[in-house]
């Protein structure tokens, strides 16, 4: 734990909000490897900027080249994986943007985590599970991890070998595997706009 520092305030959000005169969130995307949370996001995140909302793309993958490129898929690994990236979500959203996490985040306790760091700073967290069943992300398998997992060469693969706790109550529920891209983006998208978030 760092010692010997102090938190040096500025604007408030709701000060920086009032100015720009955008909102800040957090969209979790949170579901199966091949569910279909970065297609989502991706796809999303170009609808939003088209409508001059800021937003920004956090993917599970892309975080790895850089941030996260020490931490592998233990559950611990796991853990710090979504707490850092719950910390820049924030740090996103407190600035007045919409920002797009797209991560498996296979662990129930780390997204309560995330939602409670947003609730203190008085920031929305909006938890969208990405559903498919296990068969279906398995016949997508576009990386081939399921194969690879299915045949001992990757440990700790999230549906296989490891847990993925779903979301008790997520604001938005998603199925892929009955829904297209497009019909789950309008369904962020009405939901966005019912709660005056965009």
């Amino acid at each position: 734990m760092a010692t010997n520092i102090t938190w040096h305030g500025n604007i408030t959000h709701e000060e920086r909000a009032t100015l720009i005169k955008k909102n800040g969130i957090t969209l979790w995307l949170t579901g199966l490897s091949a569910s279909g949370k970065s297609t989502i996001a991706c796809a999303l995140e170009t609808y939003l900027l088209q409508q001059g909302v800021q937003a920004y793309r956090l993917d599970g993958d892309n975080i790895r080249f850089g941030l996260n490129k020490d931490l592998g898929f233990s559950e611990k690994d796991r853990n710090e994986n979504i707490r850092r990236i719950s910390e820049v979500a924030k740090l996103f959203a407190d600035s007045c943007t919409v920002a797009l996490t797209s991560f498996i985040s296979p662990y129930r306790k780390d997204r309560d985590a995330a939602r409670k760091l947003h609730d203190d700073a008085k920031l929305p967290f909006i938890e969208v599970f990405v559903d498919a069943p296990l068969e279906v992300v398995e016949k997508r398998d576009p990386k081939g991890l399921y194969k690879k997992a299915r045949e001992g060469i990757i440990k700790n693969f999230t549906g296989i070998s490891d847990p993925y706790e779903a979301p008790l109550k997520p604001e938005i529920h998603l199925h892929t595997d009955k829904q297209t891209v497009e019909e789950c983006v309008q369904v962020i998208v009405k939901y966005l706009q019912e709660k005056k978030f965009i």
